[in-house]
């Protein structure tokens, strides 16, 4: 895998704070939807069948955007794009794994995020996990 001019640490970021946003609107839209199964009353935070949900409604949201075009709106405003090894779109099977890799590194006070600053590919341990990784997008 040769990545041509990879994309750094400040885009990524700048790419998660845009995505970040958009998530936070579909957290709301989501909860609407899922009030009137709790007769309206508001969930509390240490609901672990909520956080699933939410968990669920997240990864929906990135693996369908990452498997379809391989963008975000995020990915979009920065003119990148997810591609597997082969340059092809990446499978669900790889959105799961860069998904859940992605929690953890954030988990690990975003190691594997920081990990790009030392990997010469600019590679992060979600790009390495899921044999796929971010370019930049090319004009059709």
């Amino acid at each position: 895998m040769d990545i041509e001019n990879p994309p750094g640490l400040i885009r990524r970021l700048a790419v998660m704070l845009y995505d970040g946003l958009l998530i936070i609107a579909l957290f709301f839209v989501a909860t609407i939807a899922l009030l009137p199964f709790n007769q309206g009353e508001a969930f509390q935070p240490n609901s672990l069948a909520y956080s699933i949900y939410l968990l669920v409604v997240s990864f929906l949201f990135y693996g369908w955007f990452w498997t379809h075009g391989g963008q975000t709106l995020g990915l979009i405003a920065w003119k990148m794009h997810i591609v597997s090894e082969s340059g092809q779109a990446i499978t669900w099977k790889q959105a799961l794994i860069r998904f859940f890799v992605a929690i953890f590194s954030w988990g690990i006070l975003g190691l594997g995020l920081f990990w790009a600053l030392f990997n010469s590919k600019k590679l992060t341990w979600h790009d390495i996990a899921s044999k796929s990784h971010l370019e930049w997008k090319t004009p059709n």
